[in-house]
């Protein structure tokens, strides 16, 4: 009897195959048109991307690297309005994003904005450096401080300190200590001197082989007055 069911089992399973098979096929035949339609579409779409990568894409980022180099020498050279604008010759970084936007990489937003900020042009700092969106956690912070930087030019305090508090969390190393040092005086300029007293104690607590730490009880004690 337990034979007996097993085979019809077997069976049932069997027929329920056939027929899975069968509107399978049916379903083709049905709609073989359209199906041969869409793998042919994905088919173009795919080696049209493959093909702008190659040709237009890549050669378009080894332009925009090209391009780039000047303006970062001149930036390494501290001639920020020749990295910025160029000198006539050579590209600078506004123009490079311009034509090329990150193709040479994110950085040349971090570059732009770090110009601007040495320039004294504090609106458009901020506008690079927000737009600077680099995953490298050092960069990252100095594109965070830099934007704290531009907030205490223009007066804004209590945004300065919040970008200051996201540089000290992309950078957890010696360069935090710099950033926490300009969150405390953003916090000072806001009479938030018990928030300022924090982050001094944490860089004699946290970083204490940082330069900041060298002098900060100098600091505390002041502020503890």
């Amino acid at each position: 009897m337990a034979q007996k069911n097993l085979k019809d089992k077997e069976a049932q399973r069997q027929e329920n195959i056939e027929q899975t098979v069968s509107a399978t096929e049916q379903f083709y035949n049905e709609h073989k048109k359209l199906i041969w339609g869409i793998v042919a579409a994905a088919l173009v779409i795919g080696l049209g991307i493959l093909a702008y990568n190659r040709f237009v894409y890549q050669p378009k980022c080894i332009e925009a690297m090209q391009q780039t180099y000047p303006a970062e020498m001149n930036f390494q050279n501290g001639e920020y309005a020749l990295a910025l604008s160029g000198d006539g010759n050579n590209l600078g970084f506004e123009d490079i994003i311009a034509e090329y936007g990150t193709k040479s990489g994110k950085a040349v937003y971090l570059y732009a904005g770090i110009c601007e900020l040495q320039l004294g042009n504090y609106d458009e700092a901020l506008s690079y450096l927000k737009k600077y969106k680099g995953r490298e956690p050092i960069l990252a912070a100095r594109a965070r401080a830099c934007e704290g930087d531009a907030y205490v030019a223009l007066g804004d305090y209590a945004a300065a300190v919040r970008s200051y508090k996201a540089a000290v969390a992309q950078a957890d190393n010696v360069f935090a200590a710099a950033y926490l040092i300009k969150e405390a005086s953003a916090h000072e300029a806001l009479g938030e001197n018990a928030e300022a007293l924090a982050c001094y104690n944490s860089v004699k607590m946290d970083y204490p082989q940082s330069i900041e730490a060298y002098d900060i009880d100098k600091f505390i004690a002041r502020i503890s007055e």
